[in-house]
């Protein structure tokens, strides 16, 4: 990259300009005296005239040409006082070399034509090389420029996959592809479509692939690839600052987050992904097609996936349900955008507040109701317990109220893995909202209440990105220079994605035969703090130096470790491998229901201790942590 920085803003030497100004001028000379002794007839014109001729040709132009200094004008930046320069130049030379003639005998009028065609060819000729010497410049300067701005990239590994990516970089302005980039040593020397293949095995091996390609960026192509090398490949380009690209998934393309066809740079939830989930989205498809669908907590993380994975399955209408007006207005952009055809409406309301909700339903009578609408923040619902038990209880009520009102055929609520064992009110809220939900399920396959929804819910983690969650801080962090702030050096958590845990969702749907509290299978949990540090990584900076890790202690209400979901001590098995049914305690609908009115009472009273000692008694499992509302465990 030196060597064409050097040939793009650095000038022709001296020597070199008054080498080529003198080589013109014989040119010129020559080509004057081939035409003189063509057309003359005369013999006068040969042998000791042309060493007359020449000689002096040389000698006079170097001499005029060290006068007038014509070799110092730099050829791009010339004006037209230093194109004077080049026809005095000339015509000084030619005048001396006259003179010389006439001293040698050999002047006539020929001769002085010679002189005056020499003059003029000399000088057409000198301005057209300078002429072209520009041209030529401007277009090899064009092209360094475009090679010198393009990053410099290695696709990872030579499957199909990474033979099919070379297209991305046909005309592309911003990468020059170079090769492929794979840790198989039986791949060394090997060409694949005419791209050199670069082999590595230990990171020094990698380190001379850098400085000997000026390499800026390797790019994987799938998920899988860069979870393959998350403490490989990916470490070593951190650690020589090579950026490390992906080519965007259709989770992604789906999601809205990015155009189809660009290239990113590898996240930090690329790391933290699985291999590709199997959904059977033809029988999704198959289950949603054509009907009217409800989401509440439309403008959320969850929710507005989900209306962006139903908007693409054919469903006849879309109903939002949301009280946050800002996403909403966002998310009504983008869905006019990206799905013309879709018929949807935006509905600005609570869940909390019955008459808003029965709008919603008698209006446009859903067929099957998606509900994420929740309060999800554990230390602020800590502080607020209230507003939680009213939001998460009384209005997960009133939505399946509505369902059974309106005979909506299925209501799917999303509920978390702070459900299980809670310690917490968000938590707790979460599984009295389960409780109720399932309760009146029961009772109307019991007859006991008179209705034919089907209920189902779906428990998980963390979900990556999602707003308000520990990766968009951390990168807030980040950008600010930190420190980055973790609660504890202990901590772990499990993690899904946004699109990931929305279509376990709908694949839950259409498992479900009703009642059943689905849980998915997280994966392994992840150590906060090595996120954390990963991050710090993927940004170029090194951890303890550039960004520091600073531990604040845990929140209200938090613990180090979240619920192991889906093991098979507490879950039965689906037809989906990553899809159990939880094995929880049945309660009665009259139970349920006094339950939740009472701490609705409770909840609008904001008679904190009563309610917090209600939620205890009906969720037994329930033990508060790091939490002023322990004492209510003694």
């Amino acid at each position: 990259m030196r060597g064409i920085t050097k040939y793009i803003t650095e000038y022709l030497s001296s020597k070199v300009i008054f080498a080529i100004d003198m080589a013109t001028s014989a040119i010129s000379s020559v080509v004057v005296l081939m035409v003189l002794n063509m057309f003359s007839g005369s013999v006068a014109y040969t042998g000791r005239f042309i060493f007359w001729w020449l000689g002096g040709t040389v000698l006079f132009s170097s001499i005029a040409m060290a006068i007038f200094k014509t070799y110092n004008v730099i050829v791009r930046h010339a004006t037209l006082k230093d194109i004077r320069k080049y026809v005095f130049a000339v015509l000084v030379a030619n005048v001396l070399l006259g003179g010389l003639l006439v001293v040698i005998g050999s002047y006539d009028l020929v001769v002085l034509s010679a002189l005056l065609a020499n003059f003029f060819l000399t000088v057409m000729l000198v301005m057209t090389v300078r002429f072209l010497m520009v041209d030529i410049y401007g277009y090899f300067r064009s092209r360094i420029n475009d090679i010198a701005n393009k990053q410099r990239i290695l696709v990872y590994g030579t499957s199909d996959k990474a033979v099919a990516a070379i297209s991305r970089f046909c005309g592309s302005k911003h990468y020059q592809l170079i090769g492929f980039i794979s840790n198989d040593r039986n791949e060394k020397n090997l060409q694949l479509a005419g791209y050199p293949i670069l082999t590595y095995k230990v990171e020094s091996d990698f380190k001379k692939i850098v400085e000997s390609h000026s390499l800026h960026a390797v790019l994987f192509v799938t998920d899988s690839d860069v979870q393959a090398e998350e403490s490989g490949l990916i470490r070593y380009c951190t650690r020589h600052n090579v950026k490390t690209l992906i080519i965007p998934s259709v989770d992604e393309v789906i999601g809205g987050k990015i155009m189809k066809g660009e290239i990113r740079q590898v996240k930090i939830e690329d790391l933290l992904g699985r291999p590709e989930i199997k959904i059977s989205m033809d029988e999704i498809k198959a289950d949603f097609k054509g009907k009217v669908i409800m989401v509440t907590g439309a403008a959320g993380s969850i929710g507005s996936e989900l209306c962006r994975q139903l908007a693409g399955l054919g469903v006849k209408q879309l109903v939002l349900f949301d009280n946050a007006e800002t996403p909403m207005h966002n998310l009504r952009l983008e869905l006019e955008a990206r799905f013309p055809q879709l018929d949807f409406v935006p509905v600005i309301g609570s869940v909390r507040h019955k008459d808003r909700l029965d709008f919603a339903f008698r209006n446009w009578k859903p067929q099957v109701v998606f509900h994420a609408a929740a309060y999800k923040h554990v230390p602020l619902m800590e502080e607020n317990p209230c507003e939680a038990v009213f939001a998460n209880v009384y209005g997960s009520r009133m939505v399946a109220d509505k369902c059974v009102q309106y005979g909506v055929e299925m209501m799917v609520m999303i509920s978390t893995d702070k459900a299980v064992n809670p310690t917490n009110i968000m938590g707790c809220s979460k599984r009295l909202a389960e409780i109720y939900v399932q309760s009146l399920g029961l009772a109307l396959t019991k007859g006991e209440v008179q209705g034919k929804t089907k209920f189902v819910t779906t428990r998980f983690g963390n979900v990556l990105g999602s707003s308000g969650s520990v990766i968009p801080r951390f990168s807030e962090q980040i950008e600010n220079g930190g420190p980055v702030t973790v609660t504890h050096p202990d901590i772990t958590r499990f993690f899904m994605t946004i699109p990931e845990a929305c279509r376990l969702v709908m694949e839950a749907a259409t498992l479900s035969t009703g009642n059943q509290i689905f849980v998915f299978d997280m994966g392994k949990s992840v150590k906060i703090v090595d996120l954390a540090k990963r991050m710090i990584e993927l940004a170029g900076l090194k951890v303890g130096e550039d960004i520091r890790i600073e531990y604040t202690g845990l929140r209200p209400g938090e613990k180090l470790y979240e619920e192991v979901l889906a093991n098979t001590e507490n879950t039965e098995p689906t037809s989906h491998d990553r899809i159990r049914i939880a094995k929880v305690r049945e309660y009665s609908y009259q139970e349920a229901l006094t339950a939740v009115e009472k701490l609705t009472a409770y909840s609008k009273a904001v008679d904190i201790p009563e309610m917090v000692r209600l939620m205890k008694t009906v969720v037994p499992e329930f033990k508060s942590m790091n939490s002023k509302f322990e004492e209510y465990d003694r």
